[in-house]
């Protein structure tokens, strides 16, 4: 399992922050209105080459009135070996690491939450992954559907991925 304690992630608005302070934004973010209703998810892309760079994007939706996003880059160092000879691969990578993060971050911020003794109004649901009906991971959304509902999510697939068709893409 990844380390995201150990991972940068990016903000546009804040830069360069550590897995805690991204707990934390997130967590000032949705206490600074907590009368409104929020949406958590949580999606990856990946680059197509041998050794693809995969950008995990948090994005956290206040309903109706816009969202943050926080992204992390995970890149295998060539001392793991791991590459990624087709899609297939790349895109179950793309869903596990999107997988483990959302798990580590839904507990982080859980935590916070409990310690804070404060009632948040947010949802972490749903895992966004980049396949659809229209393309050549059609075949995939059985298993890729089954594998987010096994880590307890439920999958958000294309049209509605945009966590990882359309923010994590940006940054492939």
């Amino acid at each position: 399992m990844m380390n995201y304690q150990k991972l940068n992630f990016y903000n546009p608005n804040l830069g360069k922050l550590n897995f805690n302070k991204v707990v934390e934004e997130v967590f000032n973010y949705i206490n600074k209105r907590p009368e409104k209703i929020y949406e958590i998810v949580a999606g990856c892309d990946s680059s197509s080459d041998e050794r693809p760079a995969f950008p995990i994007a948090l994005v956290v939706l206040r309903k109706g009135k816009g969202g943050r996003f926080f992204l992390t880059k995970v890149k295998y160092p060539l001392s793991q070996k791991k590459k990624f000879f087709n899609f297939h691969q790349r895109v179950l990578e793309e869903v596990l690491l999107s997988c483990e993060f959302a798990l580590a971050f839904r507990e982080a911020l859980q935590q916070r939450v409990e310690n804070s003794k404060i009632r948040l109004n947010y949802q972490f649901q749903y895992i966004h992954a980049d396949v659809g009906i229209g393309g050549p991971t059609k075949d995939m959304i059985k298993e890729v559907v089954g594998l987010i509902k096994s880590n307890g999510f439920e999958a958000k697939i294309k049209p509605e991925s945009f966590a990882a068709s359309v923010v994590a893409d940006r940054f492939t």
